[in-house]
């Protein structure tokens, strides 16, 4: 049986390993900007423009009125003066931030496959701060662990950004043995970056009773979108004979067998509550999505635009 995470404490980060973090964390960092700049050359970075709006338009110029246009926009003073209808034109203000939230519990650490949890938010994290650089937009991360959280203010352009996204990648998962509270700190985040800013919040998103004190204001403030990872085990219990696992977020050994009755309804029920969990958070399909550890990050965040495009246009 493989063993999906160690129970032994993350050894303390001395300063040459902190450095090969960093290194590795470039490297992967490199990786993903070829991906981006292949995908540049195809459809993505509209759509990521698309759906990550700038946060409202800006006046530019007077034009003559031509039919059709909206009326509402007809400015007044120079119709009056020019003896001719003229209208405000507007264009979208692109100047953006996007505050990454990254919820890393302790079930992050599982995987049943070839990935954990953990590894393919961080691949969406690194993506998502490489479009938001390739379109200059500020980008900031709250890296929320047990215990507590470490701000990564917003910065702008192509160096800051990637320099902020290796040290954020290169930042060690919380030992196994840390049992402390996790949370992102909402009321903080109200006053980190603008109103109308994009919040990502990747996590796995476990089954809560109510949505975190603060969340409504914030999802009133900004504009909120949900990326939760789901291992195909937590989709439906594996085929074949029972399995002992080791489970991370509770620090238990779990048996699950897929024959039980007991089992099969008490996994139904979880998942059932934890969907339901999820679509309180984020109430609109166009501001969350659901992948596995094993799908390509880059793949994910198309399938996630491209649906958010089909909605929107329906």
């Amino acid at each position: 049986m493989p063993i999906f995470a160690s129970k032994e404490p993350a050894a303390t980060a001395a300063a040459p390993r902190k450095k090969n973090s960093v290194a590795s964390a470039l490297g992967m960092l490199r990786r993903l900007e070829w991906k981006v700049q292949h995908a540049v050359q195809n459809t993505l970075i509209g759509e990521y423009r698309s759906v990550f709006r700038g946060r409202g338009m800006e006046f530019d110029q007077v034009v003559r009125y031509e039919f059709g246009d909206d009326i509402r926009d007809i400015d007044w003073n120079v119709t009056a003066k020019l003896g001719e209808p003229y209208r405000k034109k507007f264009v979208e203000e692109r100047e953006l931030t996007v505050l990454i939230i990254f919820e890393d519990s302790l079930a992050l650490q599982f995987g049943s496959g070839n990935r954990t949890k953990r590894d393919a938010l961080m691949e969406i994290a690194g993506l998502l701060m490489m479009l938001a650089s390739q379109n200059r937009d500020h980008v900031g991360i709250i890296h929320a662990q047990p215990g507590g959280y470490k701000l990564f203010h917003p910065v702008r352009g192509h160096k800051l950004i990637m320099q902020t996204a290796a040290e954020f990648i290169a930042r060690p998962a919380p030992a196994l043995d840390d049992d402390r509270p996790i949370a992102a700190p909402w009321k903080f985040v109200s006053r980190a970056v603008p109103a109308n800013s994009i919040l990502v919040w990747l996590g796995d998103f476990p089954p809560r009773e109510k949505n975190p004190e603060g969340w409504l204001v914030t999802r009133q403030r900004y504009q909120p979108i949900g990326f939760r990872v789901e291992d195909p085990w937590e989709r439906a219990l594996p085929d074949g004979k029972p399995l002992t696992v080791y489970d991370p977020a509770s620090q238990q050994l779990v048996v699950l067998d897929p024959k039980s009755r007991a089992h099969l309804d008490g996994h139904a029920s979880w998942r059932a509550e934890r969907d339901a969990s999820f679509k309180r958070l984020f109430p609109s399909p166009l501001s969350r999505m659901v992948l596995t550890p094993d799908e390509p990050a880059l793949d994910a965040l198309a399938r996630f635009f491209h649906g958010h495009m089909r909605l929107r246009t329906r």
